[in-house]
């Protein structure tokens, strides 16, 4: 093995997927790393996704992706569309970082975070399983991809160019003089809900409005405090903070503000001076 191919295999390739661990599905993955590149080092970055949500995928990997050494490949599998005509790619990054799976939008946040540099389609039969399954393009297509390219294999030597890549749009929120308009776009583990309503939108609205307090309000429900932390909060008080990723997100301190208000993805929510 070249010096340049030992430096690419001690790249981890972190797997990010909607599979759960009730099933092999996720194990499968790196399995295949495995057979195919012995010496790469696997991080499971999450395999609790909720099922086909590629906004969800796309969220998780964009907040997470900078965190790793140079040169990570991320195997990104939320893909609801396996099986159809939507295209496997890879795609290198200006950061250093590669991505790997779907041409959905699920790699799309954090590659144009990362600056796009180049993507391909993975169509080349020599860096796949031979057997190609309709319902599990992970295991045959996307983890050899990525086990590859840890190997040292050109993104170039997988497959054609790709010029556009699929984008993911999110929602935008509404921003006016006196009131910002969004929407839950994640619930994580905890029932915390992250809105598209940023951190830098709620600054603009602490410094237009310095003399009065901000609230918060989701769909019909009462209006709620911003605070620093979750345990600034009086307990299971909902609550609504910044968050780790830098959007405005609803909580109830020590339970799930999911259940408790009952709200998720979609539910509209208020950012306003009270009174």
């Amino acid at each position: 093995m070249t010096t340049a191919s030992r430096n690419h295999a001690s790249a981890p390739i972190a797997i990010l997927t909607d599979f759960g661990y009730r099933d092999h599905y996720a194990g499968v993955l790196s399995g295949v790393v495995a057979r195919i590149a012995p010496n790469a080092r696997v991080i499971d970055l999450s395999h609790g996704i909720p099922p086909q949500s590629i906004t969800a995928g796309a969220l998780v990997l964009a907040h997470s992706w900078r965190f790793f050494p140079d040169r990570t490949i991320f195997l990104a599998v939320v893909d609801p569309g396996v099986g159809t005509e939507r295209l496997p790619i890879a795609i290198a990054s200006r950061a250093g970082a590669r991505f790997v799976g779907p041409d959905n939008g699920v790699l799309m946040l954090a590659a144009q975070a990362a600056g796009i540099q180049r993507a391909v389609v993975l169509e080349s039969a020599r860096y796949r399983l031979p057997a190609t399954s309709a319902t599990f393009h992970g295991r045959d297509i996307f983890a050899p991809a990525a086990a590859w390219l840890a190997r040292g294999v050109a993104i170039t030597s997988l497959g054609r160019a790709l010029p556009k890549p699929q984008p993911l749009k999110l929602p935008e929120p509404e921003e006016s003089a006196r009131q910002v308009q969004g929407e839950v776009i994640y619930v994580d583990g905890f029932g915390n809900l992250v809105t598209n309503i940023s951190g830098a939108s709620v600054v603009r609205m602490k410094a237009r409005f310095r003399e009065k307090s901000l609230s918060v309000r989701i769909e019909k429900g009462a209006a709620m405090n911003l605070y620093r932390s979750y345990a600034d909060a009086p307990v299971n008080s909902p609550l609504a903070t910044i968050g780790s990723f830098d959007f405005l997100e609803i909580a109830v301190r020590d339970s799930s503000a999911e259940r408790r208000l009952g709200c998720g993805v979609g539910a509209r929510v208020t950012l306003s001076p009270r009174g």
